[in-house]
């Protein structure tokens, strides 16, 4: 097949740009509203703090993935609103550069909705993600009409993962349910339970240790002597 002929090139056959080989700076676009942007922030500070262990994953958001030394690029694409790789240092990177990056892609994508970003996001993208990054799950959430639907890639085309009773996804990449809770996209260990932020752990916590002292006193002990 000649490059006019595979659609992967035609998809992307505008102006080729040659980037230096690694440490290339993010390109990416200001983020449209604050749900936007605190969506993406919660996303990575979840599964960050899930996974504060372990030093084989990356966890990034709103950074533009370079794929290609000489860089196709179309003025349609941006990076990924969330993404994971796995098997990765977790070290703070400038942009995801694969081929300084062992040729890895990401493993997940999730990309929030926009009125000016869907139809990328439903189209150019999931097509990009499915034909030339190879990831092999891709999820997108509208923040505010709440729209979610998830992607698993099988025998090479993305096919619609079907949710739980609850509406949950799951996601065998990172081994958790992706769903929505209180308007906001966020992630259920396989049991259902919800995977809380730093602030919500230090806040439960809290409220153990209230109700313990509230049991000690119904006891006629002072939780406050040593």
């Amino acid at each position: 097949m000649s490059p006019a002929q595979d659609p992967a090139t035609a998809l992307y056959a505008e102006e080729s740009v040659t980037f230096p080989p690694s440490n290339l700076y993010s390109d990416e676009p200001p983020l449209e509203t604050d749900l936007h942007r605190d969506q993406i922030d919660l996303l990575i500070r979840l599964l960050r703090w899930h996974w504060q262990n372990r030093q084989d994953v990356y966890v990034s958001g709103n950074v533009t993935i370079y794929y290609s030394p000489k860089q196709r690029k179309s003025r349609d694409f941006k990076g990924p609103d969330f993404f994971v790789v796995l098997n990765s240092d977790p070290q703070p990177r400038r942009s995801w550069v694969v081929w300084d990056e062992d040729g890895k892609y990401p493993n997940v994508i999730v990309e929030l909705l926009s009125e000016s970003t869907a139809a990328v996001d439903r189209g150019l993208k999931k097509q990009l993600y499915q034909d030339v990054f190879r990831t092999p799950e891709y999820f997108w959430f509208d923040p505010e009409s709440f729209e979610f639907q998830g992607f698993a890639l099988l025998r090479g085309h993305y096919a619609a993962i079907t949710p739980d009773s609850h509406g949950r996804l799951w996601s065998e990449e990172l081994d958790l349910f992706l769903g929505i809770h209180e308007n906001q996209l966020r992630f259920f260990t396989s049991d259902g339970t919800l995977i809380l932020s730093p602030e919500e752990t230090a806040q439960a916590e809290q409220q153990r240790a209230n109700r313990l002292a509230d049991k000690l006193r119904s006891l006629g002990i002072d939780p406050n002597e040593p």
